[in-house]
């Protein structure tokens, strides 16, 4: 079934989301979590997402060079375009935990035109923040998955000061007590030459015109979808995108500094030469499980 649903709609159910709830009358197989102090009812149906479709965690590897670990929770923050994804993955796949992208099940649910999506795409489309009220709830369910209780690196929350509570509830709700902050920073001009080539499909697989293009021009080697720009990747876009993290996120690093929970490397690099930065980073410390 569509929906159509104005954008004066969205916005004013960014603050009485049951309204719009209500309004769509929509359900899209819902998996109930528990509910925290988030304003959202989350046994209300389609505002937690299918966590087996939405959530496409990176599969993790058997490969030689994976590092077990246990307990590392960490949350990955960056620049916009600064390769979260990218370098979240190839964490995860060394050091044997789940990468969670929350941009990428909010892209997957609006892609599914479920209520979480309607809620959520003007916010996407704009380059600004969610709600705190709508993410947490979605973030509280994923991370109670078994596949997250040796550790997980939750990329794209906390990004603003209001989301610090409600993770801090939710770390506290699951007995996480050392979740750490790792930040990717790279310029704005870097990046909006690195995003000017980069395209997706609508089930989330990424490429880069130049240096990762498709075998077939346009269209997905996976699965054969049609790969475009996203919206928040347009030059104008990102500019604001960078307005609103140093606003909304710079914050939220300086309250993980203060706590002596911080890391971060430079952004500006090729792939490799971050990843390796990172690996540096965390390696010493929670890969030999010195907490």
């Amino acid at each position: 079934m569509e929906i159509h649903v104005d954008h004066h709609m969205y916005f004013a159910a960014s603050r009485r989301p049951e309204a719009l709830i209500a309004k769509l009358g929509e359900t899209a197989a819902p998996v109930r979590g528990d509910s925290i102090s988030t304003g959202v009812n989350t046994s209300e149906p389609g505002l937690i997402p299918n966590m087996n479709i939405a959530a496409q965690t990176a599969a993790i590897s058997d490969k030689k060079e994976t590092i077990p670990v246990r307990n590392m929770f960490l949350t990955l923050t960056g620049s916009p375009g600064s390769g979260k994804s990218t370098q979240g993955k190839a964490l995860a796949e060394r050091y044997g935990i789940p990468h969670i992208s929350i941009g990428k099940i909010l892209r997957k649910e609006i892609t599914d035109g479920t209520t979480l999506g309607h809620l959520v795409e003007p916010y996407v489309k704009s380059g600004d923040l969610a709600p705190s009220h709508l993410i947490a709830a979605v973030v509280k369910n994923r991370l109670s998955q078994p596949d997250c209780k040796n550790g997980f690196i939750l990329d794209g929350y906390p990004r603003k000061m209001d989301d610090t509570g409600c993770m801090e509830q939710i770390t506290k709700d699951l007995g996480i007590n050392n979740l750490k902050m790792v930040c990717i920073k790279a310029d704005p001009e870097v990046i909006i030459d690195r995003l000017k080539d980069r395209r997706v499909c609508d089930n989330g697989h990424e490429y880069d015109l130049k240096n990762n293009p498709p075998k077939k021009e346009g269209v997905c080697d996976t699965d054969g979808l049609p790969i475009k720009q996203r919206d928040d990747d347009k030059p104008e876009t990102i500019r604001h995108r960078f307005e609103v993290f140093k606003e909304e996120t710079l914050p939220v690093m300086e309250y993980f500094k203060s706590k002596n929970q911080y890391g971060e490397v430079n952004g500006n690099a090729g792939i490799d030469v971050v990843g390796k930065r990172l690996f540096e980073l965390l390696d010493p410390k929670e890969a030999n499980g010195e907490q």
